[in-house]
């Protein structure tokens, strides 16, 4: 079996946030037309507009920021770089799994990354009592740990973490002083908001954690890469946002005019903006939950997702079907479901989870349809599963799945 993936570099390239499968806002194209004849950049971190914007978007969730305390990138990953860069050495500590673009990040700097597993319950966070071991070995092998990285809406398990283990992770890190990014990418992206409960890092402790948000998430798509982050309102996040300003700047990483005019709008959480986003969160969220149903009836696992466009799912129940198609890991996995499929299943080995596991994120997005008018057409009808488009390709999802516990049940011992 492999130990690693196979040509590939130091530095690991896993696949990007899943997509929403959709027409843009024809609003938002029409922000972007008006924004074309700019040919400008935002300066270093954002200008006023986007940033009072973010500040805004974060006041409405209960979390106070004054735009002096935003910065905005050109997408996430050059902003996490930057954050980390700016923290200085040390090393980093991640949930197993995390999303695949955070460990690349602090790979690129030469920082350690340490991967902590995550409470039975929920992906996202680490568990409070590995998270304490992690950093107790480190320090005795003479490291110095520095920035925690977690998340409340997950990828990618989809899951939300419940407030009481949010908390004591929380608690964990900074009683050791480390500094935490809280991602929050997928945190308008609950499938059922009125019966989640999100608590965001920042609102336990304000002083000790800088609030992420990739807008391509919920708002924006992948062709307007953007991101926003909130710093403590302390003098000392005051200088970690100076010194991520600086590495932003020699990175040139600014914000084109029309991704920026494009961000502040949907910021603005405007009411078309607000209703295409439930719109499609209850789109995702019913598709999510007849592709969980498919995967489950065949005996493979995954937690029930309660956040994004993805679902995490375990098919160690069924290696034994999956050895005789020649599946030994999760790099197998990924290249034989996403044949059999016809879309992407990237192996939890891209996320950070062990290469042996037979782990895979699969996405709803490529279910909505394979043109703009059957992807409008399941954004718009009172029940998506009811389209013949949609319907077609859940029924070949589920038959690579049926056929996997077809063999399964072969090769079981009789009782």
């Amino acid at each position: 079996m492999r130990t690693e993936a196979e040509g590939r570099g130091p530095v690991r390239y896993g696949p990007p946030l899943p997509e929403a499968g959709l027409p843009v806002l024809p609003e938002l194209t029409a922000v972007l037309t008006a924004a074309a004849d700019d040919a400008h950049a935002e300066p270093p971190g954002g200008g006023p507009a986007l940033r009072e914007a973010a500040s805004g978007y974060w006041a409405r969730r209960g979390l106070a920021a004054e735009r002096g305390h935003v910065v905005a990138a050109p997408g996430a990953p050059p902003l996490l770089l930057a954050l980390t860069a700016a923290l200085g050495p040390g090393e980093v500590l991640l949930p197993r799994p995390c999303s695949a673009w955070w460990a690349p990040q602090a790979r690129l700097l030469g920082r350690a990354v340490y991967h902590v597993p995550t409470p039975a319950e929920c992906g996202g966070v680490p568990d409070p009592y590995a998270l304490l071991e992690t950093v107790r070995r480190i320090r005795d092998e003479g490291g110095t740990p520095r920035l925690l990285v977690l998340s409340v809406a997950d990828d990618p398990t989809a899951t939300v973490p419940p407030p009481e283990v949010l908390h004591e992770a929380v608690e964990a890190a900074v009683d050791e002083g480390l500094h935490i990014v809280s991602d929050e990418t997928w945190r308008d992206t609950l499938h059922r908001p009125h019966e989640t409960v999100l608590i965001g890092p920042a609102e336990m402790a304000p002083d000790r954690v800088t609030v992420l948000t990739d807008l391509s998430g919920a708002f924006l798509p992948p062709a307007l890469p953007a991101a926003v982050a909130r710093f403590p309102a302390t003098a000392r996040g005051a200088a970690l946002r100076a010194r991520t300003l600086d590495v932003l700047t020699a990175l040139g990483a600014f914000l084109a005019a029309p991704a920026a005019a494009a961000a502040t709008y949907a910021m603005g959480e405007p009411d078309e903006v607000s209703e295409r986003l439930a719109r499609a969160n209850r789109l995702h969220a019913r598709v999510a939950g007849a592709v969980l149903h498919r995967v489950v009836v065949t005996g493979a696992l995954a937690r029930p997702p309660r956040a994004g466009r993805h679902l995490y799912v375990d098919l160690g129940p069924l290696r034994s079907a999956l050895t005789a198609r020649g599946v030994g890991d999760s790099q197998d996995l990924e290249d034989f479901l996403g044949e059999r499929l016809g879309m992407p299943a990237p192996g939890g080995h891209r996320f950070g989870d062990d290469l042996g596991a037979l782990r895979v994120r699969l996405s709803t997005g490529p279910l909505l349809g394979s043109t703009r008018q059957e992807r409008m057409a399941s954004l718009t009808t009172p029940d998506a599963l009811e389209l013949p488009h949609v319907e077609r390709a859940l029924s070949m999802f589920g038959s690579a799945f049926d056929d996997l516990r077809a063999a399964t049940r072969r090769m079981e011992p009789p009782r």
